[in-house]
């Protein structure tokens, strides 16, 4: 007499693994990781553009800065899930829809927290250092920053200017001042905008979702927007034509209007659409949007590298 198996249902076994690899990608959230493009703005000042090795020292730490950041994602929503349950469009995240099992997002995102900042320190050891400062900064504000009015904002700043110095760590290159002050109003006008949204789609239970959202108002938030919306005018303007390392012709200013651009767009679709809660997902999403910001980086670098330089 032989023994039959029962078969292995290897189908259901792979759609499952499929399945929680699939909600674990989205979890690291792929799509906010266009922040990290701000690691090449090092390669394209520094006039670096067209060297093959700093290309590819450029995208290395790009890459290693969207498992940082995927570390710290993983780690917010397992923290927010609760709350994420009763937010309109977040329950459907992984963690907090139930796709993406609890033991399995622990682990990569221990796993990651770990590779990350190993994997920094083998392209340059300041530039491992500064993944594991932002790390450090970007759980804190988790743990306790994103609860602390107006200072929550300054942490998400401060996890730009720390992308846009890896970057320039990463290549061993110095960068102008005006690009860091540049970063932090930017994304201050971004985060302000982003709070925004949260309050008038939240309404009254704004404060369940986040609890420094019933210290925010909507007109503190429209007036912190407009002022640094002005301040990052103001200072693109002004280190479009005073920055050391930009052409003496003054031909960066010619990129001015694709910013003023990019800006008002922004505010369009904040006040009229109500959709500046996610604007990493507008940058993919609203064509306009998505334009302005390649026209821009077309006529940077054909300032900086093509015939206007």
């Amino acid at each position: 007499m032989t023994l039959e198996h029962p078969p292995i249902e290897t189908g259901q076994r792979s759609t499952s693994l499929a399945d929680t690899a699939l909600a674990l990608v989205q979890a690291m959230r792929p799509k906010q990781w266009t922040k990290n493009l701000i690691v090449f703005a090092a390669l394209i000042f520094d006039l670096q553009l067209d060297n093959p090795g700093r290309v590819l020292v450029a995208v290395a730490a790009f890459l290693t800065f969207c498992l940082a950041s995927g570390s710290v994602y993983l780690i917010n929503d397992l923290l927010d899930r609760e709350a994420d349950r009763r937010h309109p469009t977040k329950r459907h995240r992984p963690i907090a829809s139930g796709r993406l099992p609890e033991r399995v997002a622990v682990l990569a995102a221990a796993a990651s927290i770990v590779a990350a900042p190993a994997l920094g320190l083998l392209i340059r050891p300041g530039f491992g250092l500064i993944l594991a400062v932002y790390i450090a900064s970007m759980l804190a504000y988790s743990l306790w920053i994103k609860h602390v009015v107006i200072l929550d904002v300054f942490a998400i700043a401060a996890g730009f200017v720390l992308r846009a110095a890896g970057g320039a760590v990463a290549l061993d290159v110095p960068i102008s001042p005006w690009l860091y002050v540049c970063t932090v109003l930017l994304a201050l006008f971004l985060g302000f905008g982003k709070r925004r949204n949260e309050i008038k789609v939240l309404e009254d239970a704004a404060g369940q979702h986040r609890r420094n959202l019933e210290e925010y108002s909507v007109g503190l938030l429209d007036q912190l927007i407009m002022l640094t919306a002005a301040a990052t005018i103001m200072s693109y303007s002004l280190y479009s034509f005073t920055a050391p390392t930009l052409p003496d012709n003054h031909a960066m200013m010619l990129t001015i209007p694709f910013v003023l651009y990019g800006i008002f767009r922004y505010l369009l679709l904040v006040y009229v659409r109500e959709e500046g809660g996610a604007p990493e997902q507008l940058l993919l999403t609203d064509r306009p949007l998505m334009v302005s910001v390649l026209l821009w980086a077309a006529a940077v670098v054909a300032v900086l590298y093509g015939p206007l330089s």
